[in-house]
């Protein structure tokens, strides 16, 4: 069934363009299914029977009782899910962020031209903000070392901090949803509606976003654009925090800080300051100058990003898995050559855009549409017309390589092993004078690459559907021009192949 224009009002040029994901009832589907995987992979690899629980490796006498020992499920149900107390701790994280950004200085840029005329102004402190928190956080880790309240909170109350980001990113686009009912054409705020989020359909316009760019005036603090707020402060530093209470956790745990676990966090704090660094490029990306701003990208910055893409940190603050050189070397040339394909790539976009007489860039060949826009052929993007989401993708197989053969189970002894860390089976041992914990990979080895593997497959179809939405907008956008480009850039993603 074809979406049905929007009755309401809606801003000049702002056309709707069909349905994405399937139309509504993909956007039921994920909206329901997300939250669930990400809680699912919370319970079925922790720190209480293993990774994954041991019920899960012999489903033929699984009971729900056990299921539910083994994954630690709260003694009161499902309201042990959450917690008030964390609920306005995570409020407190989010105050402190918009005041960061209110009041820390930083550079105001000019966005690109909306469809409806005008450019909106953007304050961009994400670095200086992120060097702030840090700071504290550096300072309080010297201070209290592993024990630093900031590291114990968010590790012992994890799953209550999920469900305090879920419950934000589905009140959060609700009021969005209704607040974008009250756009108006001609308006002086350069309010206007996204054109793939006005359909009519309400679950698939709550869910893909009806306003392009929602700001609010906050007392006090000023304006704050919503979407970008998102997508880059709460979340992706959250990211990098949850890393470093597994790193934290590790290091009290075991007393020493895995190579594998120095590895992950230095890549993954390394790409979220990268971009940090890079704040403006955000403008032209499809998140900040096509998608409205609705459950999908609410859920994926607050929810998805920081807890599904620190799940090897999880892991690895649990089972302390050494490298050694060789596998260290061989970690840091998947990264390094992810790293070079991806900024390189980036950089020579960057620079023909801005400065088209570069020597560096000067040289490249390209094709000019009816629209004026020039559209490289040679370079970097002569290979392939989205060759930076390649070098994206070899970069994640650094993050999940160094989890190794994935797997462990977690068992409890009141009578200590004869050893204190096993390097024939690859065990380790903590506790207390009356209670002993081993973790070994046992039955469960290889199984838990499920969970620290799931990052690959998952940003190899995050990145395939990107680059289909994004040819469709290029080919809405340059008609012929585009056919004639990709007759000549025949590949997608990778060269020689896709």
């Amino acid at each position: 069934m074809p979406p049905k224009p929007s009755q309401s009002v809606t801003v000049k040029h702002a056309e709707s363009h069909g349905y994405e994901f399937m139309g509504p009832p993909g956007a039921f589907v994920i909206s329901v299914g997300l939250p669930l995987v990400v809680y699912l992979m919370t319970f079925l690899c922790n720190d209480i029977s293993g990774c994954p629980v041991p019920s899960a490796l012999s489903p033929s006498t699984l009971t729900i009782e056990r299921l539910k020992q083994d994954v630690g499920w709260p003694a009161n149900g499902i309201w042990g899910l959450t917690s008030w107390d964390v609920s306005a701790k995570v409020l407190g994280y989010y105050l402190l962020s918009v005041i960061l950004q209110a009041y820390l200085p930083g550079e105001v840029a000019t966005g690109t031209e909306l469809a409806s005329g005008g450019r909106l102004k953007y304050k961009f402190n994400t670095w200086s903000s992120t060097m702030f928190t840090f700071a504290i956080c550096a300072a309080g880790t010297a201070y209290q070392g592993a024990d630093f309240p900031v590291w114990t909170f968010i590790y012992d109350n994890y799953v209550q901090i999920i469900t305090t980001n879920v419950i934000i990113s589905y009140a959060l686009a609700t009021f969005m949803y209704i607040r974008s009912f009250s756009v108006k054409p001609g308006n002086k705020e350069l309010r206007e509606l996204a054109a793939g989020g006005h359909t009519g359909n309400m679950l698939y316009d709550w869910f893909i976003g009806r306003e392009l760019n929602p700001r609010i005036t906050l007392p006090l603090l000023g304006e704050i654009d919503i979407k970008c707020f998102c997508e880059l402060r709460p979340g992706l530093m959250g990211w990098i925090l949850l890393d470093f209470t597994f790193m934290a956790h590790q290091y009290k745990t075991y007393g020493f800080i895995t190579d594998s676990m120095f590895l992950i966090t230095a890549f993954q704090t390394l790409y979220v300051l990268d971009s940090f660094w890079m704040e403006s490029a955000i403008m032209t990306q499809m998140d900040i100058t096509t998608d409205g701003f609705g459950f999908m990208l609410a859920f994926g910055d607050l929810v998805w990003v920081p807890f599904t893409y620190s799940v090897q940190a999880r892991y690895l603050s649990v089972y302390p898995l050494t490298l050694g050189i060789f596998g260290t070397a061989g970690v840091l040339c998947a990264l390094g050559l992810g790293y070079y394909i991806f900024r390189s790539s980036n950089n020579e976009k960057n620079r023909f855009r801005t400065n088209p007489s570069d020597p560096r860039v000067a040289h490249l060949k390209f094709i000019e549409t009816k629209s004026g826009s020039k559209l490289l052929i040679s370079g970097w993007w002569g290979t392939a017309r989205h060759i930076n989401y390649f070098g994206d993708w070899i970069q994640a197989w650094a993050y999940c390589l160094p989890t190794g053969i994935a797997g462990y189970l977690v068992q409890h002894s009141s009578v200590a092993p004869a050893t204190g860390q096993s390097l024939a089976d690859k065990s380790f041992v903590y506790g207390g004078p009356h209670l002993h914990t081993e973790v070994l990979q046992g039955s469960a080895r290889g199984y838990g690459i499920i969970f620290t593997y799931f990052y690959i497959l998952y940003f190899a179809v995050l990145l395939i559907h990107r680059e289909l939405r994004d040819e469709q907008k290029c080919l809405r956008k340059y008609g012929e021009d585009w056919k004639r480009y990709t007759e000549i850039v025949k590949y997608r993603i990778i060269p020689g192949i896709y």
